[in-house]
């Protein structure tokens, strides 16, 4: 029988294409949730609708996942590690980013989203003693400057608690920026789907005990909010998560957080669509920036000080469903 052959994201030469698209697609998907969560914000307050959508996600996903062939739970520790992620991913960042949109100014918001990727390299430095190549530091940087030149105009003095509001989602990149990381490191050995899984349903949890502080806002859901609702958990808290937990395994997490920078775009392509909007040549200079920076920062390459493997990546695990190649010169053999 040959030998199974994890490989790791640095063992691979140039760009992890498949992943990269991975994350452009749940950026896709992503950037339809903020006018869908606005117009429920209508009727549902956000925890509310945290606890909802996130709940159904983790019913679905129970069923999903075990209909991977062979598969089985996870050891307690891993279920643990990826719950921990998903609290950090989900119930921290959602949360505090939809109080701090409310807060702070649209603008504020989507500048503070795109610096999002700094905090990350911070983090990969501290955890995976990773340091970021000049080109992909120029990548993110280009990239801030873009979403700025997009979102410039929507920028208004705010109101009396604008810099709590930009403080809170400054705590939120850094939830952000935690979740990328510990996602990262036990996502080896473990499917998209079975990671997405386990930190769905803690994320869910965290929701559904945080929920009850809105009962006095409770209300019954129309059917357009059942329909909004359905869309988050089933494109917005399944198959986007799937994606963006395929693309971490092979992308640096200050990768995956700076192509998400592609979201204003997105949505600004998706307003011109849709709603038939006109794009003034600053906006559309700043999606050309953005688009730059993004693929300036994807293509350069991280330089470990020291060859760092997650732990999830070494040997088996109880529960662990392997995703391995075989080696076909030892299958010979």
């Amino acid at each position: 029988m040959g030998e199974n052959l994890t490989l790791s994201p640095r063992s691979r030469p140039g760009p992890p294409w498949a992943a990269l698209m991975a994350i452009v697609a749940a950026a896709l998907i992503w950037s339809t949730s903020f006018a869908v969560t606005k117009v429920l914000l209508k009727n549902v307050p956000p925890l509310t609708i945290g606890a909802i959508r996130f709940s159904a996600a983790a019913l679905i996903l129970a069923l999903l996942v075990r209909l991977q062939k062979g598969w089985r739970p996870v050891a307690r520790r891993s279920a643990l590690a990826m719950g921990g992620a998903g609290l950090l991913g989900i119930t921290a960042y959602f949360g505090l980013e939809n109080v701090g949109v409310d807060m702070a100014t649209a603008a504020d918001a989507a500048v503070i989203v795109a610096a999002f990727p700094v905090i990350t390299v911070i983090l990969e430095v501290a955890f995976h003693r990773e340091r970021p190549s000049p080109p992909r530091l120029l990548g993110m940087a280009l990239a801030v400057v873009g979403v700025w030149l997009i979102v410039r105009q929507s920028a208004s003095s705010g109101g009396s608690h604008r810099l709590l509001g930009d403080l809170i989602l400054l705590a939120a990149g850094v939830a952000w920026a935690a979740y990328n990381v510990v996602a990262r490191r036990t996502s080896p050995g473990h499917s998209p789907l079975t990671s997405t899984y386990y930190q769905t349903v803690a994320g869910a949890l965290g929701f559904v005990l945080l929920s009850p502080l809105e009962i006095g806002e409770w209300r019954t859901p129309t059917a357009a909010d059942i329909g909004m609702l359905a869309f988050l958990a089933g494109m917005c808290s399944i198959a986007a998560f799937v994606l963006y937990n395929y693309g971490l395994r092979d992308v640096t997490s200050s990768t995956a957080v700076n192509v998400l920078n592609l979201v204003p775009v997105f949505g600004l392509v998706s307003a011109v669509a849709v709603t038939g909007e006109t794009v003034g040549i600053t906006e559309g200079l700043g999606c050309l920036v953005v688009i730059t920076g993004v693929v300036l920062g994807a293509g350069a390459r991280s330089r470990p000080a020291e060859e760092h493997t997650p732990r999830a990546a070494q040997g088996a695990d109880d529960g662990r469903d392997q995703v391995t190649v075989q080696n076909p010169e030892l299958e010979k053999k």
